[in-house]
C-alpha cells in the first residue's frame, strides 16, 4: 500500500507548487510517485482538433491514448478518489491535491489567518505548510506542527513519518 498524503487549502495557497516540490523530493529519494488532482471546475485536458479530442466530442465515454513515452485515459464521468488510488498500486507514494473531505493525512496550506479555519474542519491534519508572511501572525493559532512552506525537506520528513508509524 503506498504512502498517501493530501495537500489541501483554499485557492491560490500554493497547493500545486507544494505537490510539485514534494514530487521532486520523493523522486530524488528514489520513490515512484503518483499524483491526483481535484479540480472544482470542468477542465479540458485534450487540445481541440486532435484525434482524441474528436473522439470525446463524438461522445466517447472513455478515450485512451498511448505512445512510447506515456499513456492517458480520459473519462466523461467522475471517478471516486479510492478508485483513482487503486489504479496507482505500482507507486510508493501518492500525493493528492484537494479532496478536502477525504480522510487521508493532510498537509494544510496556510497563506493567511483566514486559512486557519481549515485546521478546525478537516480530518486527519498532519502539518500546516505556512507561508513566511503568515508564519508570525498565524502560527500561534495552529495546534499542530507548523512548517515554513519553503522547507521542503521538513515537509518531506513529516510525510515520511507516516510510513515509519505504520
Amino acid at each position: 500500500m503506498p504512502l498517501i498524503v493530501q495537500i489541501v487549502g483554499y485557492k491560490n495557497t500554493g497547493k500545486t507548487t507544494l505537490v510539485c516540490r514534494l514530487t521532486e523530493r520523493y523522486k530524488q529519494a528514489g520513490y515512484k510517485v503518483g499524483t491526483i488532482k481535484r479540480d472544482a471546475h470542468d477542465f479540458q485536458i485534450d487540445t481541440p482538433g486532435t484525434d482524441t479530442w474528436k473522439h470525446q466530442e463524438a461522445g466517447a465515454d472513455i478515450t485512451a491514448i498511448t505512445s512510447s513515452e506515456r499513456t492517458a485515459v480520459m473519462m466523461r464521468y467522475n471517478v471516486p478518489l479510492d478508485q483513482l488510488i487503486a489504479q496507482m498500486s505500482e507507486v510508493d507514494v501518492i500525493l493528492i491535491e484537494g479532496f478536502k473531505e477525504a480522510a487521508y493525512p493532510k498537509i494544510i496550506m496556510v497563506r493567511s489567518a483566514q486559512d486557519l479555519e481549515l485546521l478546525q474542519t478537516l480530518q486527519n491534519p498532519l502539518a500546516a505548510a505556512v507561508w513566511p508572511e503568515a508564519m508570525l501572525t498565524s502560527s500561534a493559532g495552529i495546534a499542530l506542527t507548523a512548517i515554513d512552506v519553503n522547507q521542503i525537506d521538513q515537509l518531506f520528513q513529516k510525510a515520511q513519518s507516516l510510513s515509519l508509524a505504520t
